[in-house]
Order: structure tokens, then C-alpha cells, then sequence
């Protein structure tokens, strides 16, 4: 409890005991007395609890903002000390005072409950690096990491945060991700290993070369998308906010109406009013929306706040309405399903009907490397990484260029060399190409329009993809739709091992939106959601009605337009975000319901006098109570 909650509830108790002090007090020594005297033993006990509440009502009133649950307060609880002086008027000085108390005790629950929802969100925020150690010339020196350039070297000792994003150089250490994966398992690193930042080194020593500046980084992406999340409210929290703004001016014009009208049309005005007049202050103390305005955001919130416990970072209440609504859920394949680290797993030179002259596996393969040297694609690093293994130097490469979703096109030594799909080859006029290669991404390279061979690329399906797969139908998400620009035969042999309700292959970026918009315009009751990791992924991201991305090996772009993000880069945590979500809506529901009925119920009984002597306890409760109510049911949320 922070000291703000405690210094409200040092009041709440003071004003409780002055208040039985007070009653006490009415009934002893006091009683017969006259009505301002037992006001005066009473005011103690109404202004220790109330006074913030007066205060905000008149400065809001200043500021022309009249119609909030302070002033509802203000004049319920003055009209109830003001009504014992009104002709046939009973004195109320003890339940104005306990309307008060308890509205306060409602508001320390909802800073609580706020505090405990805020907690695991903020627990993020705690993963900002405040220096990093940089070796300049050999020497160690602290400096703030946003001076920090790609391509220096930085050293990470035991206990100390990773404040940038990079490669470990030297030394072996475990790293503690919870903080961003929500794993609670330490992370095994070792030289040539990638590390991100906002996790911390345990053990050993590392020296990390810089890979991006501290705008770019992990931690800076988080701290971010967390800081923007309150910005997209979802369709619930409008509706409330809409709500709240008409309901209360609303409800204040139906207590006016409820005071005079009755009473002018019984005849009797001045033996009625004051009647009608109570009636009014516990319309006004019902109808304070304090449960809704209160409790839609923080179960929203808590959320958030939940999902954020496994790594899963949603950015807005927004989002996760509509994770909630999705029944479609479509993936790229490459570094979504699969690992991404592709390998070369063979080379197949020739065929009965090329034209390539005996070229040998070797050469082959040096050329493929050669002209995709300057390739950030995952199939031109792996013919790097095969070239390097065997030891090949490289060729000198002239001009380059890339063909979208097909391959590369380089000048070599004078000849031209097409590297690529199928497709490029057809574009090159060559009308047959090696079929009986295995299943796998199969990689063509002509020379000068004459066919030279293939290269067969191994890809591999991520740890839990199939298990993924399974939760989420499991979730009740109804159809898996796998996008991928692979060959048909690869996409099959996938979507088959996954368990993948179907796929499409072959695909161009635009290709895969044209697919997503397809799926949006199919019918269903539900939303569709696309989970990718690269730049091309980056348009289908932001039309699909929920974009997620993977968070750890993702590209900026992805990241960006995507709307959940898997810090740990699991898909199996999608099942889980869902189950999030609809816990979350459903839990919002039944907050909107509850306070609603009950008011409902309590506003009538109370405009026809019904609830006799219980009028004013049954009020209190249909608003502060209420809100309790509600606001311990949101924290059901922060429960993952």
C-alpha cells in the first residue's frame, strides 16, 4: 500500500471512530438536543472523510465540469445533512456521514485494485538500463546507453541489465528474461549468440558488440508500445465514457424532477416536499456510475496486465477486444511457424535437360553465395554460411539486383547469374528446371539464361508450433490459415505436420493481403488474426483485424503495425492471449450487468419509497457497494 492509500485509510478509520463517537454521543449525552447541536458533533466525522470530495466538486464546478460522481456526492450527502431543518424533515446527519465514508472506503479499493493491475505493467517499466558499460581503446567507461554506437563493444558483469541489443563476443553466462518473456527459465548464451536488452546478465562476464542503437532496442520498443497502450481504448470503454458523460446530467435532472413535480401535482407542496426530497438525495446517491466508469477500464487494465505476466504484450484495451472476437487465425511460415535458420541441405547440379556443362556441387554453390553476398534473406545466409563452411572465397559481384518474392539477378565475372525460385527461371526463359529434389525450398541458379542446377534449403518447425496450433483450435478458433511465399510442395508437407486447417503458398507480399482480406470477407461471426515476424508481414499485420508479432527476432516494421506482440517469440502463448481476452470481456460484462440491474433495480424502488427505512443503507450499496463488487471481479483479470 503506497502512502497515499495509507493516508486515506488513516481518514476512513479516524472518521469511522469519530462517527461512532458522534452517534454515541446523539444517543447519550446528547439526546433531545437541538439539530444544529448534534450537526456540530457529526460535521468532524463527514469533513474528515469528505473534504478532498467537496474540494474536487467545487474546483471541477470552477472548470465548468459539473455533472461527475463528486459532485453526485456533494449534493446527496449536503442534502442529507440540509433535509433534518425542512418542515416534517427527519434528521440524516449520521447517514450523510456514512454515504461518505463508505464512497471513500469504494475509493480506496479502486486505488488498490489500480495499484495491483499498474503492478505487473509497470514491472516493465523497470527493465529501462540506466548506464552502459562501453570499452573505448581498451578503456572501461560508464556512459548513458543512448551514446552508444552500433558496432562498439560493451561489458556486462554479473547482476548488471542489458542496455542494448547485440552479440555476445566473449564469455558464457545465463540471462534472466522474465521481465520481457514472462520464462522463468534462464537463458544459456555463449559467443555468437544474440542478446536483447531489458534482460539481465547472471553469472559470468560477457564483452556484447553493439548491433543497434538504444532507440532501436528491445527494451526501448517495449517501453513504447506499454507507454501508447493506454491511447486505444476499446469499443466498452468509449461506450462508457459516452455513457457516463450523458448519464449524469441525465440522472441529476430526473432527482430535480423527482423533488418538485410530485409534490406540486399532490396539492400539498410544503407537506410533501421534504418526503420527495429525500427520495431525490438517494436517487442521486444510486445513480453514481462510479461502478462502470471505475471498473470497464481496470478489468481492461488488469488484462493487459495479465497477459503481460507471459510475455505477451497487448497494446491497448482495443486490441484486446478484438483478440477476444478472433475465430480465424492466419501465420507466415518462415520465422512464425518454422525457425527460420535455414540450412543448406544439398546440391544438385545439372539435370537431364540442362545445359550446364558438368558444372561441380562447389561451383555451384560459389556462385549462389556469390551473388546473394549482399542478401539479408535467411536463403542467402544460409548459401553464405554452407559457402564459409566449406571454405570458398566469394566472387566479385558487380550489379545487383532483387527481384521481389522471386530471387536475385548479379553480374558476375561478366555473366549473368540468376539465383532464385521457379519463377525467376521461367522470367530467364528456361522452361524446365530439377524436380525430383527433395521436399524443402529449393533454390535455381542459371547462368546467361542456361539452367545450372539447384540448391535444396531445410528449414525447421519451431519448438510447440504444432502444440500452438492445437491450443488454439482447442480455444475455439475455428480456422488456421498458413500464408507463405514457399513452394506448394514445402507449404504442404507443413501444414500437414502442423495439423494447419489449410494454406496457401506461393505467395507475394501483396499476394498474402489479398488472402487476409479474403478471410475478412468470408463469413463469419468472429475477427481474423495474422501472426508474422518480417518486414513483408508488415501490411498484412496492420489489415488483419488483430496483428501479432514476434517480439524477440521480429523486424521494427512488424512490430510496429503489429497489435499484440510475443515478447519470447512463442506461438503456443497465442492459445493463452485468447484465453486472456475473452476472460477479460467476459469479466467486463458482467461488471456492466451487475451495476446496471442492481441500480436499476434500487432506482425504482427508491423514486416509489418501497425500501422504507432501508432506503439510504440500500442506496449506499447500489453505488459503493456495487463498485466493490465490480472492482473485485476486474482483478480477477490480472489472474493469467
Amino acid at each position: 500500500m503506497s502512502r497515499k492509500q495509507k493516508k486515506m485509510r488513516n481518514r476512513i478509520l479516524l472518521s469511522a471512530g469519530l462517527l461512532v463517537v458522534a452517534f454515541l454521543l446523539e444517543k447519550t449525552v446528547l439526546a433531545g438536543a437541538p439539530l444544529w447541536a448534534l450537526l456540530l458533533i457529526y460535521l468532524p466525522a463527514y469533513f474528515a472523510a469528505g473534504y478532498d470530495v467537496l474540494w474536487r466538486a467545487a474546483r471541477n464546478i470552477a472548470h465548468g465540469q459539473v455533472f461527475d460522481e463528486n459532485f453526485l456526492m456533494c449534493v446527496a450527502t449536503v442534502g442529507a445533512l440540509a433535509v433534518g431543518f425542512l418542515p416534517s424533515g427527519d434528521a440524516e446527519f449520521a447517514e450523510a456521514s456514512f454515504v461518505m465514508i463508505f464512497y471513500q472506503t469504494g475509493e480506496l479499493f479502486q486505488s488498490v485494485a489500480v495499484g495491483k493491475s499498474r503492478k505487473s505493467i509497470s514491472a516493465l517499466m523497470n527493465i529501462r538500463p540506466d548506464v552502459a558499460i562501453v570499452v573505448r581503446d581498451g578503456v572501461e567507461s560508464e556512459v548513458s546507453p543512448e551514446s552508444v554506437a552500433v558496432g562498439e563493444t560493451i561489458l556486462l558483469r554479473p547482476g548488471d541489465r542489458i542496455p542494448l541489443d547485440g552479440e555476445v563476443l566473449t564469455g558464457t553466462s545465463d540471462l534472466d528474461t522474465v521481465a520481457l518473456t514472462g520464462e522463468s527459465a534462464p537463458r544459456a548464451v555463449a559467443p555468437g549468440d544474440k542478446v536483447i536488452s531489458g534482460c539481465t546478465n547472471l553469472f559470468g562476464v560477457l564483452t556484447v558488440r553493439v548491433s543497434s542503437v538504444y532507440g532501436e532496442s528491445t527494451v526501448a520498443r517495449v517501453l513504447e508500445l506499454v507507454e501508447n497502450s493506454a491511447a486505444k481504448k476499446s469499443k466498452s470503454e468509449q461506450f462508457i465514457t459516452r455513457f457516463a458523460r450523458y448519464y449524469t446530467p441525465a440522472v441529476v435532472i430526473a432527482a430535480v424532477l423527482l423533488a418538485f413535480l410530485p409534490p406540486i401535482f399532490s396539492g400539498d407542496f410544503a407537506g410533501n416536499f421534504t418526503l420527495w426530497l429525500t427520495r431525490a438525495l438517494t436517487f442521486l446517491v444510486v445513480s453514481c456510475p462510479c461502478a462502470l466508469v471505475i471498473s470497464v477500464p481496470l478489468a481492461f487494465f488488469g488484462g493487459i496486465g495479465g497477459a503481460s505476466r507471459f510475455g505477451v504484450l497487448i497494446k491497448g484495451s482495443k486490441d484486446l477486444e478484438a483478440l477476444a472476437r478472433t475465430e480465424i487465425c492466419a501465420f507466415d511460415k518462415t520465422g512464425t511457424l518454422t525457425r527460420g535458420n535455414f540450412e543448406v541441405a544439398g546440391v544438385y547440379p545439372g539435370s537431364k535437360h540442362s545445359t550446364s556443362g558438368g558444372i561441380s556441387e562447389e561451383e555451384l554453390l560459389l556462385l549462389g553465395a556469390s551473388a546473394e553476398a549482399h542478401s539479408t534473406h535467411p536463403v542467402g545466409k544460409a548459401l553464405l554460411n554452407a559457402a564459409a563452411k566449406k571454405g570458398l572465397e566469394l566472387l566479385p559481384v558487380g550489379e545487383v539486383r532483387e527481384v521481389a518474392g522471386r530471387g536475385v539477378v548479379a553480374t558476375i565475372g561478366g555473366d549473368e547469374i540468376a539465383v532464385g525460385n521457379d519463377k525467376l527461371m521461367h522470367e530467364c526463359g528456361i522452361a524446365e528446371v530439377l524436380t525430383d529434389v527433395p521436399v524443402g525450398t529449393v533454390i535455381h541458379l542459371a547462368k546467361n539464361g542456361a539452367y545450372m542446377g539447384a540448391i535444396l534449403i531445410s528449414d525447421t518447425l519451431k519448438p510447440g508450433a504444432a502444440e500452438a496450433i492445437k491450443g488454439l483450435q482447442e480455444a475455439g478458433v475455428r480456422r488456421t490459415v498458413m500464408l507463405t511465399g514457399d513452394r506448394e510442395a514445402v507449404a504442404a508437407a507443413v501444414a500437414k505436420e502442423l495439423g494447419l486447417t489449410e494454406y496457401h503458398a506461393e505467395l507475394l507480399p501483396a499476394d498474402k493481403v489479398n488472402e487476409v482480406e479474403a478471410l475478412l470477407n468470408a463469413p463469419r461471426r468472429g475477427g481474423v488474426a495474422f501472426v508474422g515476424d518480417g518486414i513483408n508481414d508488415a501490411p498484412v499485420l496492420s489489415r488483419a483485424d488483430v496483428g501479432i508479432a514476434m517480439g524477440a527476432l521480429g523486424s521494427d516494421a512488424a512490430i510496429e503495425a503489429a497489435d499484440v506482440v510475443l515478447m519470447d517469440d512463442d506461438p503456443r502463448k497465442i492459445s493463452r492471449a485468447i484465453r486472456q481476452a475473452r476472460k477479460t470481456i467476459g469479466i467486463v460484462r458482467q461488471n456492466i450487468v451487475l451495476a446496471l440491474a442492481i441500480k436499476a433495480i434500487v432506482l425504482v424502488c427508491s423514486a416509489f419509497g418501497w425500501l422504507g427505512a432501508l432506503q439510504m443503507p440500500l442506496a449506499v450499496f447500489a453505488d459503493v457497494g456495487v463498485a466493490v463488487l465490480a472492482i473485485l471481479n476486474s482483478m480477477r483479470a490480472l489472474r493469467a
